[in-house]
């Protein structure tokens, strides 16, 4: 605290020091630059004789060339020339003396002077010496006039002062209008003396007159009022309404094929007519002399006072600072005791009892069982009302809480019961079309049937993602573990075109039942993800590994993929649980998965791919695996996951329950250019129950639309061969008698049929024989090939058995979809007690 008070009493101490310095050094400054200012408007005044005389020099030399170069003209031109040497020197010495403190600009024009002045002796030369005529001459003099002229503008350059500024405005507007009334008189004179405007005089002439009337129309823009009341009063008279006239006169005449007569009164047209401009020019140069004086002497008068503030506030301040160090001093000892008092409050309020009330508000959103103790500072003052204020900013810091609190519970309630409703209407839904499905038998509709089931089931994930986002637990866990392989089945199952994505599962392992639906849930929102993004034509690739006992389970795409801020934001979302917020209308997917994977330790990591789209990579920790299941059935060539196989919610449809062979090579599915092609791997070895899991969480298991095949291709119109009779199979009679001839049993069990001990036997058997291929590309079995030795006791049907007719594709479909569906209605009875177990 001690040095606190230190702080209190220095800074506002050093902060008065250094403020007093500023003013007194921003005093002198503008004194040294309001000085510099008036070394410019002397160099202006320099450049305002020169200009004046150096028009007067071009003007009588216009006159001379016009008349023919006669003596008698170039005896005045020559006395000219000095007048204009003598005012030059001392505008060179002037110009020589700015340095670029003036400024960078003012130096450059200073240079530019001292350049351009040689160039005036170079125009006299070409003048006597030459037959140039008098419109070039007109226009070398104008340049260097006009480099002078320039730096008139640069002199209120750094100066706060208005009027000063304005007064520098109109001295450089009214010498631009100076110098093109002299244009004027030289032109005319010329004119006067050759007795016709030469080729281009006319319009130089017409455009000096608009450039003087412009100029001087920004000069009374500008100028003050006794400024303009003096220009009326000096640029007036007999001989500038003389002036007016003939300049009037000559441009009636400018059109005319002979000589024109500007001044029929006198027989000297030039003269007459030099003489009477001559009265407009000298006013506006006294005008200009009256205005670089007034500048001078402003600038003067600017620079004494900047320098008299600078020592006045260099007084006061230091007056004023002892004063306020004295009081500062005293204040600050009637403040030690309550600003230790609040000090030690508000950080007892800010680190400990605020987070800790805030944070039980979070778990009981009632804010009225906590009250605010206030801060131990009783006093009357400035201190006393902070502490007030801060007990009222403890209150609303509180009560703000509470509402955080119960706006979040009203938020998590309302997708709570918006999901629930949903999932009720959903799941009707579903139940509607599994009974549309059965016995369907039309083709087309049946597959608008799949993909209308698939549709819903995707409408359900959403609703699960509600309620993922207002915390809940998944209304269905299974009770044992799953494969990693119908993981991945299920989760394509809830993503729309499944067709397009490849599976290469390398890892042997298996999800323990509680997490398998969250598992599900966020591979599905991952693999969407990537089918969103990606072309359609492209394949996305879902492959598996193992890093140190976890499994890492990778989504790759070839799609537009994200730039390195999308990426970076989105693992840190991924990284961490997000807070729900108005963005996750957008990516709520992103928001699910950050979910998911917090609340089981699993980290998701998004980076770019080599050939662009993205890599989702999903670590599945060992805390979650289970011992590796027994392998499935091995999968065949053909049906090994470009798309899940045709089911419900299930992986398919009801097997036999035998034991599968030995695992084959695992197809590979990266037929894509674009797609890197995975690496080949084998199915689990092992003999494995196909047993079905917990039928509520099957659910969630994948399924296949009827369009399925545009994987492979269409599929080919099927021709059945003519001339093939029907053979009998003993084998297959006794099983259609138990299949489609036998009663319902009720909820009784099935029991095995008669072949069930020959399926046990053929399991040694050979490989099955081929016999070609059908016309349709099918393969053809050689009949009663692959019986089992000794099953099959004589080859004609027993009496009272009719051969088995052909059926169309069509009606083998139609009730291979009804067993299925029967199959699956059955076993969600079992699972939910209205049935005991069987087997099918």
């Amino acid at each position: 605290m001690r040095s606190r008070l230190i702080a209190l009493i220095l800074i506002p101490t050093a902060l008065g020091v250094l403020v007093g310095a500023q003013q007194v050094i921003a005093s002198w400054n503008a004194a040294g630059q309001y000085h510099r200012i008036l070394e410019k408007a002397e160099l202006s005044a320099s450049i305002t004789e020169v200009a004046h005389q150096l028009a007067l020099e071009r003007d009588l030399a216009m006159h001379y060339i016009a008349a023919g170069r006669t003596p008698e003209r170039e005896e005045p031109l020559r006395a000219q020339f000095a007048v204009v040497d003598k005012a030059a020197a001392g505008m060179r010495a002037k110009a020589a003396a700015v340095t670029t403190d003036h400024g960078e600009s003012a130096w450059t024009l200073s240079r530019q002077i001292l350049t351009r002045l040689p160039e005036i002796g170079a125009a006299r030369t070409t003048v006597l010496r030459t037959e140039v005529l008098a419109l070039p001459t007109l226009t070398r003099y104008a340049s260097i006039i006009g480099a002078f002229q320039q730096f008139h503008d640069e002199i209120g350059q750094g100066g706060e002062d208005e009027a000063l500024a304005a007064g520098v405005r109109a001295l450089s507007a009214l010498a631009k209008a100076h110098e093109a009334a002299s244009q004027q008189r030289g032109l005319l004179a010329a004119v006067a003396s050759a007795g016709r405007f030469q080729s281009g005089e006319l319009d130089r002439f017409m455009a000096a007159r608009a450039q003087q009337d412009s100029e001087l129309e920004v000069f009374r823009s500008v100028a003050t009022l006794r400024d303009r009341q003096a220009y009326d009063d000096t640029v007036t008279g007999t001989l500038v309404d003389r002036a007016e006239v003939i300049r009037l006169r000559a441009l009636a005449q400018a059109g005319q094929s002979g000589p024109i007569d500007i001044a029929p009164e006198s027989n000297e047209d030039a003269g007459f007519w030099f003489a009477a401009v001559s009265g407009t020019v000298d006013g506006m140069w006294t005008v200009q002399k009256r205005l670089g004086a007034s500048i001078i002497v402003q600038s003067r008068t600017l620079e004494d006072a900047a320098r008299h503030d600078a020592v006045v506030a260099a007084t006061y301040i230091l007056l004023l600072l002892l004063f306020v160090l004295l009081v500062t001093t005293f204040v600050a000892q009637s403040l030690v005791g309550p600003l230790r008092r609040l000090r030690r409050e508000a950080l007892d309020i800010a680190g400990i009892r605020l987070p800790s009330t805030v944070r039980r508000l979070r778990e009981t959103g009632d804010e009225s069982t906590f009250t605010v103790a206030p801060i131990d500072v009783d006093s009357c003052d400035e201190v006393g009302e902070v502490a007030r204020a801060f007990d009222e900013v403890h209150r609303e810091a509180i009560r703000l809480a509470g509402e955080e609190s119960r706006l979040r519970a009203n938020i998590n309630a309302m997708f709570v019961n918006l999901s629930r409703r949903s999932q009720t209407l959903v799941q009707r839904q579903i139940k509607l079309i599994d009974g549309l499905e059965q016995g369907e038998e039309d083709e087309r509709r049946l597959a608008d049937l799949f993909a209308l089931d698939h549709l819903a089931t995707r409408m359900r994930r959403n609703n699960e993602s509600l309620l993922i986002l207002a915390g809940q637990e998944p209304p269905r866990r299974w009770n044992h573990p799953v494969g990693l392989t119908d993981v991945v089945r299920a989760a394509l199952s809830e993503v729309e075109g499944y067709q397009r994505v490849a599976v290469e599962i390398t890892a042997n392992g298996a999800l323990a039942g509680p997490v398998v639906n969250d598992t599900v849930h966020l591979l599905a929102e991952l693999i969407e993800n990537a089918l969103s993004f990606s072309p359609r034509e492209s394949r996305v690739l879902v492959s598996t590994g193992t890093i140190e006992g976890d499994i890492m389970v990778s989504v790759t795409d070839t799609g537009i993929g994200m730039t390195d801020d999308e990426l970076l934001r989105a693992n840190e979302r991924l990284a961490r649980v997000p807070e729900v917020d108005v963005s996750v209308s957008r990516r709520m997917g992103l928001y699910v998965v950050a979910r998911l994977a917090y609340r089981h330790g699993i980290r998701v990591h998004l980076r770019p791919h080599e050939t662009g789209g993205l890599i989702a990579m999903v670590l599945l920790p060992d805390a979650l695996l289970h011992a590796p299941v027994p392998a499935y059935a091995t999968v065949p060539p053909g049906q090994a996951f470009p798309a899940p196989p045709p089911s419900g919610r299930w992986d398919a449809a009801c097997r036999p329950s035998r034991f599968a062979p030995a695992a084959t090579d695992w197809p590979s599915f990266a037929t894509d250019p674009a797609l890197p092609t995975p690496r080949p791997g084998r199915t689990p070895t092992g003999p494995t129950p196909v047993t079905r899991p917990d039928a509520a969480a099957g659910s969630r298991l994948p399924r296949t639309d009827a369009d399925a095949a545009a994987m492979t291709g269409p599929i080919p119109a099927v021709r059945p061969d003519r001339g093939a009779d029907d053979d009998y199979l003993p084998i297959f009679a006794q099983v259609q008698s138990a299949w489609f001839e036998r009663g319902d049993a009720g909820g009784a069990t099935w029991g095995s049929a008669k072949a069930d001990a020959g399926w046990s036997a053929a399991e040694a058997a050979a490989s099955p024989s081929d016999a070609g291929a059908t016309t349709s590309g099918l393969p053809k079995r050689v009949p009663k090939a692959n019986l089992v030795p000794g099953t099959a006791e004589t080859t004609s049907a027993p009496r009272g058995v009719a051969p088995i007719p052909r059926l169309s594709p069509e009606r083998v479909r139609s009730r291979l979809s009804s067993f299925q569906q029967g199959c699956r209605r059955a076993r969600t009875r079992i699972s939910t007690g209205d049935l005991p177990p069987f087997t099918c």
